[in-house]
């Protein structure tokens, strides 16, 4: 069976090589050959320009396609791979569309692996470690008041005035500021505009305690059903959001004003411009390290009295050989693909693994990756 790694962005190049040192059968494609072949061209020689036309005349039954690429192509490398009777795995969130092909897939018998990344992907991990820990506890009762967070962010290991670098395009990320997000406080469901209208602060359990700057992310109600909680749990805590530096906010002020004034063709121009002066002038330079902190905690309390609390905590940096984002978004993506090439995933639309079995697995070798990796007991 042949991978067919589609994409060699900074993103994806440990995962990638993981998968060729291992000696599985890869096929990498990339929509600049050169790129490519400076990337990985000294473990293989098989690298192609990416063109769909000779992708699907490529993958046979059996193959994984592999999508590295921006988000819009992640659907119709589905489809194709679907039509081979190929699986499919990529780091990003399930899109509707994505859903949509469940029937297919399962009817194909393929499965479409996706958030199995950093965040999404490692947060999942922990979250369902963390629910399976809590249900096997004596403090397990289903009228218990819950609390879950999980905070994950990639922030410079050696802090800037910007408190932000980037190490990819800065476009993404003001996008995001322009993006709603709903989660649930208080025991009910909170919904926020602007990032910036819910920035508060959260003190991570490193070995070091240090406090953060956190918001919610995006929709957050769709993972309550993907960790676990039932329906009619007292759910008074449920969000999954961005990790910033302390004094984030701050600095970013300034721009949080002008983001919020853009609109139409017009505003996304000016994001752009932001993008490419950002770039310009707090852009990671080379060999500085990288960081990325991940937090997934669980609370439950009985009469107003916590009776169980842990959390899994998760603090990695770059080293010389890769960056600590590339390494946690790319190495569980190919974990998924040897977890799919071994047919330990089910047919149809997947997010990462929820088993016990494929979980620790998983978990175990993250330990691997990042400098510290732990599950903190409060009680």
């Amino acid at each position: 069976m042949t991978i067919h790694w589609c994409g060699t962005g900074l993103s994806a190049i440990p995962g990638l090589r993981r998968l060729i040192d291992a000696g599985h059968d890869v096929t990498v494609w990339n929509r600049s050959r050169d790129k490519a072949v400076a990337a990985v061209g000294d473990l293989t020689d098989d690298i192609r320009s990416f063109d769909t036309g000779a992708l699907r005349d490529a993958v046979g039954a059996g193959d994984v396609v592999v999508s590295m690429l921006p988000g819009d192509w992640h659907v119709p490398l589905a489809e194709l791979a679907i039509d081979a009777g190929a699986h499919f795995v990529s780091s990003s969130y399930i899109a509707p569309d994505m859903r949509a092909l469940d029937d297919r897939a399962r009817a194909a018998g393929v499965a479409l692996v996706n958030e199995i990344g950093l965040d999404p992907g490692i947060d999942h991990l922990m979250a369902h470690r963390l629910m399976a820990d809590y249900r096997a506890s004596q403090a397990f009762d289903p009228d218990n008041a819950l609390h879950f967070l999980s905070y994950c962010g990639g922030i410079p290991k050696v802090p800037n005035p910007f408190r932000y670098k980037f190490s990819w395009s800065p476009l993404g990320v003001l996008k995001a500021l322009r993006s709603p997000s709903r989660s649930i406080r208080d025991g009910r469901p909170f919904d926020v505009a602007r990032p910036w209208d819910a920035i508060s602060s959260y003190t991570a359990p490193l070995p070091a305690p240090e406090t953060f700057e956190v918001y919610p992310n995006r929709d957050s109600l769709p993972f309550l059903a993907e960790y676990g909680f039932d329906e009619g749990w007292n759910v008074q805590t449920f969000v999954r959001g961005t990790l910033r530096l302390d004094g984030w906010a701050d600095a970013w002020a300034d721009v949080f004003a002008e983001v919020e004034t853009l609109t139409g063709a017009a505003g996304d121009q000016r994001l752009a411009e932001m993008s490419d002066q950002f770039w310009a002038s707090n852009a990671y330079d080379p060999g500085e390290p990288d960081r990325v902190v991940l937090c997934v905690d669980l609370r439950a309390e009985r009469d107003g009295r916590t009776v169980w609390h842990k959390t899994y905590v998760m603090d990695a940096w770059g080293d010389a050989d890769s960056t600590a984002m590339a390494r946690l978004v790319s190495v569980p993506v190919s974990m998924a693909v040897e977890a799919v090439l071994a047919g330990d995933m089910a047919p149809g639309v997947h997010a990462a693994p929820s088993g016990p079995a494929l979980v620790d697995r998983f978990l175990a070798k993250i330990d691997d990756l990042a400098q510290h990796l732990a599950i903190v007991d409060h009680a």
